[in-house]
């Protein structure tokens, strides 16, 4: 529980940095704009379709009772919309890193200097950032899957479909966001996404702290503007803590 909060905390001073660098989180909102607007309308668009969805996934109980009828489909559409939403926004956090790249570089690049900098950091051009960014962010995705897929079937499960499953796919969701957010700082030191896992690995809940208050808040619309900056940098505190912990 320690950690977990110390996660939270981290999201906290992100917070702090930039609200005493409204550049920095203009730098940082930019990229998260476009990608802000097509989440959103992904979204209200899986809003919109989610009872004709229930309905195509549901065939077998067109002859069941309403009542359980109403029930399964309720159950089905809940599962439905939390599942694809955990993969949009893992999704999400993918593309925006990888699109906005240099600024996000630029970023961590400033934070981590007024910290004490990074000792040989890597050079990294923008090209490269966008081809490790989407590739490392399509391998997130994919693996996510392993977790959303079956998570998905539990959700067919009345009740617990409507109460378990949405607490794990939040978590399951904040796990790969924080691996997201901590991409830029390992690659300014030349570590891929193997060791972002294998790092974050020995800090679960730390990870889990920064991820969730990211991943819940970002559900609001056009939130993301702030709370992606804000999460990286957090991302850059968390990133930097736990190398050093490793190291000492």
């Amino acid at each position: 529980m320690r950690d977990f909060l110390k996660g939270i905390r981290m999201f906290g001073r992100g917070l702090g940095i930039l609200a005493r660098s409204p550049r920095l989180l203009l730098i940082g909102a930019l990229p998260a704009l476009l990608t802000t607007v097509l989440l959103i309308g992904g979204i209200v668009a899986l809003a919109f379709w989610i009872d004709d969805l229930s309905l195509l996934i549901t065939p077998f109980a067109d002859d069941w009772s309403p009542g359980w009828q109403t029930t399964i489909r309720v159950a089905v559409g809940v599962a439905v919309f939390g599942a694809v939403l955990a993969i949009a926004m893992i999704g999400f956090t993918a593309i925006t890193l990888a699109v906005g790249g240099p600024f996000y570089e630029h970023i961590a690049e400033k934070v981590e200097d007024d910290l004490g900098g990074v000792p040989g950091a890597v050079d990294l051009s923008g090209w490269r950032l966008l081809v490790m960014g989407l590739k490392d962010g399509l391998v997130l995705v994919l693996r996510s899957l392993m977790f959303t897929i079956p998570l998905l079937i539990a959700g067919f499960i009345p009740v617990v479909g409507q109460t378990v499953v949405p607490v794990l796919l939040a978590l399951v969701t904040a796990w790969f966001l924080a691996l997201e957010l901590i991409a830029v700082p390992f690659y300014r030191r030349g570590m891929g996404l193997k060791q972002r896992r294998l790092v974050l690995r020995r800090h679960r809940a730390l990870a889990l702290g920064l991820g969730l208050p990211v991943s819940l808040l970002c559900l609001i619309p056009f939130a993301a503007l702030i709370v992606m900056p804000v999460g990286f940098v957090g991302g850059v505190l968390v990133a930097r803590d736990v190398l050093a912990d490793d190291m000492a």
